[in-house]
């Protein structure tokens, strides 16, 4: 399989969004609960951002997911710090894309000058917690019960690696 990565234009957003609603409906790796309009993505997804960047995963040259840095939290004094998001189409789940993206997204956070990536999961999100833990970060944090899905409450655990 050949992967490559795009950078995200607005145009590609309805793809996102095909992406993005699937595991809305059939995860817990979101807490959106309904779909989303593409307006809403561009709230969390950023285009043609100096520092924050988004890219479409192409697999062979189809859609495979996307990957995204975005702001920790929207203060100067975190512009060294990104939050960073994995999310795969269902066909393309388990086939060690997740490694090869995130590598590509520390490449870029070390490039953009960003010093420090957190990932949040939902604990139970097992695939997702193996793929950080084994490519060197480490749980920072543990919030209980914060979220509610699918009759279930959840916690959310961070993991933090410094780049």
């Amino acid at each position: 399989m050949q992967l490559s990565f795009k950078d995200m234009q607005e145009s590609d957003l309805p793809e996102v969004k095909k992406i993005y609603d699937w595991h809305i409906a059939h995860s817990t790796a979101t807490f959106h609960t309904g779909p989303v309009e593409t307006e809403e993505l561009k709230e969390f997804i950023y285009t043609n951002h100096p520092l924050y960047n988004s890219y479409l995963i192409l697999a062979d040259g189809e859609v495979a997911g996307y990957c995204l840095l975005t702001n920790y939290k929207k203060r100067q004094a975190y512009d060294r710090t990104a939050e960073i998001t994995l999310y795969l189409a269902p066909t393309h789940i388990r086939k060690g894309i997740g490694k090869i993206a995130l590598k590509h997204l520390e490449d870029r956070a070390k490039q953009n000058g960003l010093k420090t990536l957190l990932a949040g999961i939902t604990e139970g999100n097992d695939g997702s917690i193996a793929l950080f833990s084994g490519n060197g970060y480490d749980k920072c944090a543990h919030y209980k019960n914060v979220g509610e899905k699918f009759g279930q409450v959840l916690d959310v655990v961070y993991y933090q690696k410094e780049i």
